[in-house]
């Protein structure tokens, strides 16, 4: 990268996207700022700390462990310099609705197995899909994703044209390219559960994201020891080696440009003049709030008809005793859930079958729980600018708790000893997130590659955006990678 010393850059929003971008920037020589609207960094990926329990409020599944290692490997670290690494086995342990479960695991011949037990044939029908998307992952990593190809001129080279096979598969649906693979329901939930992280359903996710089965079967799943929030104290670490400097409790309430650099100023009355910012807030939120109307590069009408990744019911809660048969990670899914995707992107409602997510950290962790207890919470995914008053948020919290007792056998009514809700009003205060969303925009056809929102504004020089919002797209892995490619838009910028 080109040397930015001298220059003064100002991250608003100290999510994955802006820590990593923050990290490549200090390393070009500029002079760093993250300015933090909450009472620590980390974005979504925010932990709570309440009577001996330690909860991950958002991402909880490390996964695609050669971004991190990729990240951390342009500084001359790896992860292990920041926080350790446990290999999950099971990966996650799934609850079917009609009595039936299900251990997926990294052992290929068990799994090749579990699925011929369900459908004649699937057993290499599995193999096969698994080829697929290692293929798909290997091409889409090095050709669409670590290059950013934000601009339409990015697609119309060699390189895409070589990988056009790839570029087809977004023309259908992971619904479709599933049931090329497999007829069996539970065969096509377990290809496709992995949607939910990317925000999109098996009918409006490009088939592109078959990769994804990559990731889960081959790459395995991880727990970094004291969670994700350890992810980001090593992002911080690293920052901070490299002269960045982080400003919480300080929401930005304006950003605009001005004859030297820019004015942005914060809820506090501070004021700060770069000569660039990058923006890794809630773009929506950053556009109509932030910015003056001239200096937007969108109206109203397009945020209104974007469409955006499901909101959460998400439980934290602390138990007393253990919570067996569950394991750290453990989805609970009704036999036919397309119930549930339409109660979020067809017709929004609070699902009345609803497929759902139970973390339980201290299965493998004990230190994010008191001795003889339990640290799990519980997400369901629900539409995004959805009503959830009091009322209806202690209807659904008895109706989650009965169902994981009906299908799980884990009756936590009463031994939870400590409890906090968050869900759709919640996202939108903390995160100034955008119709209350918990991911950002949907891994819809239109919304994916270039089809994003760009990193840099085509309407302010100096000014650019990171995070899942832009591309790559929704995810850890993707922000850190987001975080890259604005920071190198803004360093060829300045050359």
């Amino acid at each position: 990268m080109s040397d930015l010393s001298g220059d003064e850059v100002v991250v608003v929003g100290g999510g994955f996207g802006g820590l990593s971008a923050a990290c490549y920037l200090a390393d070009a020589g500029a002079d760093v700022r993250v300015v933090e609207k909450n009472e620590q960094v980390g974005g979504r990926a925010s932990r709570l700390e309440a009577e001996g329990f330690k909860f991950d409020m958002g991402p909880s599944w490390y996964l695609m462990p050669d971004v991190f290692e990729r990240f951390f490997a342009y500084f001359g670290k790896e992860p292990g310099d920041y926080y350790d690494l446990e290999r999950l086995d099971p990966h996650y342990r799934i609850f079917f609705k009609d009595g039936d479960r299900l251990d997926v695991t990294g052992n290929d011949e068990e799994m090749r197995e579990k699925f011929e037990s369900y459908e004649p044939g699937a057993s290499e029908a599995f193999e096969e899909y698994l080829e697929t998307s290692e293929s798909h992952y290997e091409t889409a990593m090095e050709k669409f994703v670590y290059e950013d190809r934000s601009r339409l001129r990015d697609w119309v080279d060699l390189d895409v044209m070589t990988a056009a096979p790839i570029g087809l598969q977004l023309l259908g649906s992971m619904q479709g390219h599933v049931e090329d693979y497999f007829q069996h329901p539970k065969l096509q939930q377990i290809m496709q559960y992995t949607l939910v992280f990317l925000g999109g359903s098996p009918k409006n996710t490009p088939a592109l994201y078959n990769m994804m089965s990559h990731v889960d079967f081959n790459l395995g799943v991880y727990y970094p020891e004291g969670g994700i929030g350890a992810v980001v104290d090593g992002l911080v670490e690293l920052g901070e080696s490299m002269g960045v400097t982080y400003r919480t409790d300080s929401e930005v309430t304006e950003i605009s440009r001005r004859k030297e650099g820019f004015l942005v100023e914060t809820i506090n009355g501070e004021t700060y003049n770069p000569g660039q910012v990058v923006v890794n807030a809630d773009y929506g939120h950053a556009e109509r709030e932030l910015l003056p109307d001239h200096e937007r590069q969108y109206d109203d009408d397009y945020w209104e008809k974007k469409t955006y990744a499901p909101s959460a019911f998400l439980m934290y809660l602390g138990v007393e005793g253990d919570v067996d048969p569950l394991e750290h990670h453990t989805l609970v899914l009704p036999t036919d859930w397309e119930p549930h995707f339409d109660d979020i992107f067809e017709e929004p409602g609070w699902p009345d079958e609803p497929a759902y997510y139970l973390c339980v950290p201290s299965e493998t962790d004990p230190s994010v729980a008191p001795e003889g207890h339990s640290n799990l919470f519980v997400l369901v995914p629900i539409a995004s600018g959805l009503h959830d008053g009091d009322a209806v948020r202690e209807e659904y919290r008895e109706k989650i708790l009965a169902d994981i007792a009906d299908n799980t056998g884990v009756d936590l009514r009463d031994r939870i000893v400590y409890e906090k809700q968050f869900a759709v009003s919640d996202f939108g205060e903390r995160y100034n997130a955008t119709e209350g969303t918990a991911l950002g925009l949907a891994h819809t056809l239109r919304q994916t590659a270039l089809l994003r929102p760009n990193n840099r504004s085509s309407a302010v020089d100096g000014l650019y955006f990171t995070g899942s919002f832009t591309t790559p797209g929704v995810g850890v892995p993707m922000c850190l990678i987001s975080g890259e490619h604005t920071a190198k838009r803004l360093i060829d910028d300045s050359e």
